[in-house]
């Protein structure tokens, strides 16, 4: 779970940043976007060898 405290001088722009900064290094929203539709067998497979490939080149 994702979590920012705001500062008691801090504008809530910038802990909307933060806490979007976060959400997006923890993976929630491509989370939220693959479960959205039914995945397919061969879609699967394919997403995660492009996965493997993407972890492969770093």
């Amino acid at each position: 779970m994702t979590q920012v405290t705001v500062g008691e001088n801090e504008e809530i722009e910038s802990a909307l940043r933060r806490f979007r900064r976060e959400v997006s290094k923890a993976g929630i929203f491509a989370d939220m976007k693959r479960l959205r539709h039914f995945e397919t067998p061969h879609e699967k497979k394919k997403r995660k060898a492009i996965a493997r490939r993407r972890k492969k080149r770093y």
